[in-house]
């Protein structure tokens, strides 16, 4: 797993949020469970992809039910006794529960993805992120500490502001 180091830009007011205070709760898989369990749970949960945690709840990667079922049922192994330890992919991106929001918004951008799963400092597992609850806190705090605010020269008469490009 890597963590990606964020470019920071955006809104003051915006980057002054942790990503604890958005964060949601997630389910994890074990790492000492079959394949088949593994599938069967996130069917159950009507997933394609979850994070997986050993028994400290340490973030070790993620399952991709696509991976598993290509690798697993493709290569004639028995999903009743495969590991899943094998199939968890390493390299995905994750945030910390106290980098700023702005931070973590930068750093799915860069890796071009939706969500990523949020840990502390200690890499245990305590949520997610996705990119959608980003925007709506972006828009929250829009409206209400808006991050340029018109300056006065740019007021006309019944106070509308002017538009800057």
């Amino acid at each position: 797993m890597e963590q990606i180091k964020a470019n920071h830009s955006g809104g003051a007011n915006f980057e002054a949020r942790t990503v604890k205070d958005i964060i949601e709760p997630t389910k994890s898989i074990s790492n000492k469970v079959s394949v088949k369990a593994a599938l069967d749970e996130m069917q159950a949960r009507a997933i394609d992809s979850s994070p997986v945690i050993d028994q400290r709840g340490e973030l070790l990667g993620t399952l991709s039910k696509n991976k598993m079922n290509r690798e697993v049922g493709g290569l004639g192994h028995d999903p009743k006794t495969e590991p899943v330890e094998a199939h968890i992919e390493k390299n995905n991106p994750y945030c910390f529960d106290d980098q700023t929001v702005a931070e973590a918004e930068q750093m799915m951008l860069n890796a071009k993805v939706g969500e990523v799963p949020v840990v502390t400092r200690e890499k245990l597992l305590v949520g997610t992120i996705n990119i959608e609850a980003i925007a709506r806190e972006r828009r929250r705090r829009e409206r209400v500490e808006p991050l340029n605010p018109a300056p006065e020269s740019a007021i006309i008469g019944c106070s509308m502001p002017l538009l800057h490009h």
